[in-house]
Order: C-alpha cells, then structure tokens, then sequence
C-alpha cells in the first residue's frame, strides 16, 4: 500500500464489535437499517405525548453523545431523537463509503423519510451544521426550525487551529498520524480534544473527562476510525470550494425555517466573525454569541441554548401552539382531541 492510501476499510457487516457505547440514564438506543446505510439512534422519552419531533445532528468526530445534555434539558419541549452519523460513534461506515457533505445529509433524509418524523426541530453542530444546513435547503419540507452551533460554513480565513483538522483530507495524512502518536494515550487524546473544542475545559466534570476517554478507547479500536474522519474532513473542504446553487452559502439563503445561530468567542475551529455573516445568510435568522463558549455550546452551556431555543419556539408560534394544546387536553376533555388533530393537519 502506497503512503497516500488509506487503510481498508471491512464491509459493515463484517466489522468486529468493539465495546459497548454509553447510554446515559433516560436515554434509548437503536440501530435502524436503510438503503445503503445503518444509523444508531439515541432517544429520550418525551415529557409529554404529541410533542414536536426534533433531531440532532452532531461534527466531526462526535456522536450523537454530544447532545445528551442539550436533549434531557428539551424532553419537555421536543421528542428528540440523535443519529450517529454513518461511520461515527455506534454507527458503521456508508456501503459506499461517501463521507461528503452531500452523502451524510442524504442519510439524514433517509432517515427522516423512512422514519415519518418530518418536519421535525433540526439540530447541527459543526460538520452537523453544514449537513443540516444542506438538508433545510434542499428539503424544506422535512424542517421546521433550523438551530446551528459553530457551524462549518466556508471561510476565506480559516482559523489557525482548524489548520490541522483539514489537513487529514490530504491523501496520506492520517495514516502519518496515526503513525506520529501511536504512543499517545486516549487520555492525552481527550484532553487535547477538549482543549481544542472548548472554550473553557475546565468546565469538564471528572465524570464527563471519564466517559470521554473511554468513548476515544473504544473510537480508537474501530478499524475504520481514521478512514472516516479523514474522508468527512475532505468532505469538508470539498463543500468549501463547491461553488454556485451547491455553494453552502448559497444554500444558506435559500432556508425557509426559522433559524437559531449560535457562536461561541473562543471557537478556535469555527471563526466567531462568521456569525454576523451567517446572520445575514440566512433569511429568518436569530443569533445568540456566547463570548466564553468554544466550538460547542450545547455542552458547554446547554442551558443557555436551550434557553434560545424556546425563544425560537416562542418567535416561531411553536410554543404558544403547543400551550394552547395542552390547555385544551386538560380544559376540554375528549373534544380537545379533535381540535388538536384540526390544527396539525392545517400545519398548526
């Protein structure tokens, strides 16, 4: 094998199992199967039945571990569910190994197509916020409001400490790394991901620090580890140079779905001057900047975005719809229930 070859990657279903991934107290998972892909779900029950569907969308390198604390904090306001794309956190990696922008929003719409659970409250970070992004553009139909955090749109300056994450798109990079720091521990690993993505890591609990390392433990095992971050960050800068109706951008103009933007100051991957830009962009826009926060609010201070997010549902009409819902339930009786099923199908 050539020095620019990635490793080979086993077919999915041949891949070894190589330890159990961690369900937090409240939390569902499950493995669902569909044209050319199979994507793990993580869910909560809801507070309440007939609340809003919503779906989250983690970055690269996550899982949908990631919005674990933004979903328990919303289980009173949204029926959430999280993926793990194709080839991150429990889920294989696609049949034909398309790791592009374009390839992991079209599991995303597979999944809300097979699932029926459209429209739905999409969530996305990072990688997610480009994937989510794309699918609020091109299927409107499956949206109803649309929440970025740090979203990877392109940059003309791009930030220094971004510099490294897009070099493991050159053909030979990642295997380089591997070889490079082979010796390093998965703690060291972790520390220096949260350094990265943080804008303040001390705000990781000693039990958080935990779970993380023994998610990298487990990451680090999976044969197809690199391979997939590799190709999603050459997904990455390709979807930076697509230009024209495909351009990011461009896309970004055409969402319909009121929008939630989300920035952190001491983002060192996504650049904090972007979100006036992407206030723009986007036509129904609302932007919360977090001046402490890094490249993920919604661990860091979920809070706080949650907090935003029922604001989006207030501006939106959502929230006072599903007031007046439950206001009928308990005031109405039986005919409630019929108002209710009047409203949904008018799109209320």
């Amino acid at each position: 094998m050539s020095s620019t070859e990635l490793p080979f990657v086993p077919p999915a279903n041949v891949l070894p199992k190589v330890g159990t991934v961690r369900v937090a107290e409240g939390e569902r998972l499950r493995s669902v199967e569909l044209p050319g892909v199979t994507l793990t779900v993580r869910s909560r029950p809801p507070a309440r039945e007939e609340l809003p569907p919503a779906l989250y969308v983690h970055g690269l390198g996550g899982s949908s571990q990631n919005w674990s604390a933004l979903m328990a904090l919303l289980d009173d306001d949204v029926d959430g569910e999280a993926l793990d794309l194709p080839g991150f956190g429990d889920s294989p990696p696609p049949d034909d190994g398309n790791y592009s922008v374009t390839g992991h929003a079209r599991a995303v719409i597979r999944y809300l197509d097979a699932s029926g659970r459209g429209p739905v409250h999409l969530f996305g970070n990072s990688l997610g916020g480009a994937i989510t992004t794309r699918v609020a553009a091109v299927r409107p139909d499956l949206v109803r409001t649309l929440t970025l955090v740090s979203p990877a749109l392109p940059e003309i300056r791009v930030q220094r400490a971004a510099v490294p994450t897009g070099l493991l798109a050159v053909p030979g990079v990642a295997l380089l790394f591997t070889r490079l720091t082979r010796e390093w521990t998965a703690e060291q690993r972790v520390r220096g991901v949260m350094a990265l993505c943080y804008g303040d890591p001390g705000r990781v609990t000693p039990e958080g620090f935990r779970n993380a390392v023994h998610e990298m433990e487990r990451r680090l095992r999976l044969p197809y580890f690199w391979d997939a971050m590799a190709r999603s960050a050459r997904g990455i800068v390709n979807a930076y140079t697509l230009g024209g109706q495909q351009g990011l951008w461009r896309q970004a103009e055409r969402v319909l779905a009121p929008t939630l933007l989300v920035y952190g100051g001491r983002d060192q991957l996504v650049g904090f001057r972007m979100a006036q830009k992407a206030a723009r962009a986007f036509r129904d826009s609302r932007l919360m900047t977090l001046p402490d926060a890094g490249h993920v609010a919604m661990m860091e201070y979920p809070e706080t975005v949650a907090m935003a997010f029922r604001e989006l549902l207030e501006d939106a009409g959502e929230l006072g719809a599903q007031r007046a819902r439950r206001a009928g339930r308990v005031g109405a009786g039986g005919d409630a229930v019929d108002r209710e099923r009047t409203d949904e199908s008018m799109g209320g």
